[in-house]
C-alpha cells in the first residue's frame, strides 16, 4: 500500500506540475499577443506590494492610503478585463486550472481531511478498478437507447419492458440527482440480459463524475477480497485497508448477487457489510438474476430481512437483450 500511495503522490505533483506549466504558456500567449496586460500584471504586483507593507508597517494615514491603492488596484483590474474581453480571452485564461478544483491537486482539502478524488485514488489502486474505466466509457446513462426494449405487452406486466425501463431508469437518475441528500438503496432484480448491470455501470459513472467514492464489485470478487481478508497471511495489511473502504466508500454496488458460493461464512460476511453499510446509512445498489423468493431461500433469515426491509426493489423483465439482433 506503500508504494501505492507513493504513486498517487507522485501523480498529484505531475498534475500540479501540469497545472502551473499550461498557467505560464496561457499567460505568456496573452503577453504576446497583448504587451499592455504584462505592464498591467506588473503594476498590479507593485501595487499589491504597498498595500502589504502598508498594512504591516502603518503610514501618516494608512486608512486613506489604503484607500487609494484599493482604488488604483480596482482600476487597473478593470483596465486589464477590458483589454482581456476586447482580445476575446476568457477573463480566467490566466488562472490556474487544476484537474480537481476542490484540493488544487494536492489530495486535501484545506481542513487537512482527504479529498474525494484521493479517496477514489486510494479505492481504484486497492480494487484494480482500471478495467471498469473502459466499460464505464461505453455503459453510461447517455448511451441508454430504449429501442432495445420491447414496447409489446410482456405475459402479464402492466407496463411494457420499455416503459417499465422508462421508470426504473427515471427511478436511477433521481438516485443519483439526490445522492448525499436523500439516503436510499436499490436492488436490481430479473433475467439475465436485461440491462442491469449496464444500469450499474450508468450510476457509478455518474457518481464519479461528481466526485463521490464508488466500489463496484462482483459478488464472486467480493468473497475473494473477504476470504483473503480473514484468511489470507500475505499483504494482510493491504487487505485490511480494501476491506475496510468496503464499508466507508459512498457507494457499495455488488453485481450478480447469488452467484458467489453461500455457505455460513458469506451469509456470515455479507451480512455484516450490508448491517453495518445500514447503520451508517452509507447507500448501496444489488443486483440478482434471483427472484425475491429465491433471496429468501438462498440467505440467511438475517440477510433476507435486511435486503427486504430496507432496499428498494426494481423487476427488470422482457426478452434478453443479448440475443437480440
Amino acid at each position: 500500500m506503500k508504494n501505492r500511495i507513493r504513486d498517487i503522490q507522485t501523480a498529484y505533483q505531475l498534475r500540479r506540475d501540469r497545472a502551473r506549466y499550461d498557467q505560464e504558456r496561457r499567460q505568456n500567449e496573452i503577453y504576446d499577443k497583448v504587451p499592455q496586460i504584462r505592464a498591467i500584471d506588473e503594476e498590479i504586483a507593485r501595487t499589491g506590494l504597498k498595500l502589504s507593507k502598508l498594512v504591516l508597517y502603518g503610514h501618516v494615514d494608512p486608512e486613506k492610503a489604503i484607500r487609494d491603492l484599493e482604488e488604483a488596484m480596482k482600476k487597473l483590474k478593470n483596465e486589464r478585463a477590458f483589454l482581456m474581453t476586447e482580445h476575446n480571452f476568457p477573463l480566467d485564461y490566466a488562472e490556474m486550472k487544476y484537474t480537481c478544483p476542490l484540493c488544487s491537486d494536492t489530495g486535501h482539502l484545506p481542513n487537512g481531511q482527504l479529498c474525494k478524488c484521493y479517496r477514489q485514488q486510494l479505492i481504484e489502486h486497492a480494487y484494480d478498478m482500471s478495467n471498469l474505466k473502459s466499460v464505464l466509457s461505453r455503459e453510461n446513462f447517455s448511451a441508454f437507447d430504449f429501442s432495445l426494449f420491447s414496447d409489446e405487452p410482456f405475459k402479464n406486466e402492466t407496463l411494457t419492458p420499455r416503459d417499465n425501463m422508462k421508470e426504473i431508469l427515471s427511478i436511477s437518475e433521481g438516485f443519483v440527482h439526490e445522492f448525499g441528500k436523500k439516503y436510499d438503496n436499490l436492488l436490481f432484480y430479473g433475467a439475465t440480459g436485461l440491462g442491469k448491470t449496464f444500469l450499474c455501470h450508468a450510476i457509478a459513472k455518474a457518481l464519479l463524475d461528481k466526485g463521490h467514492t464508488v466500489i463496484y464489485q462482483t459478488a464472486f470478487g467480493l468473497i475473494k477480497l473477504l476470504e483473503k481478508y480473514t484468511f489470507g497471511e500475505a499483504g494482510r495489511s493491504e487487505a485490511a485497508e480494501a476491506y475496510q473502504m468496503l464499508f466507508e466508500s459512498d457507494l457499495l454496488i455488488i453485481d450478480d448477487l447469488g452467484t458467489e458460493m453461500v455457505n455460513t461464512f458469506t451469509n456470515t460476511e455479507i451480512f455484516n457489510l450490508i448491517n453495518t453499510r445500514l447503520l451508517r446509512q452509507k447507500p448501496m445498489i444489488l443486483s440478482t438474476n434471483l427472484t425475491p423468493v429465491q433471496l429468501r431461500e438462498t440467505y440467511s433469515e438475517r440477510v433476507a430481512s435486511r435486503l427486504f426491509g430496507e432496499f428498494r426493489f426494481l423487476y427488470f423483465y422482457g426478452k434478453d437483450l443479448r440475443w437480440e439482433v
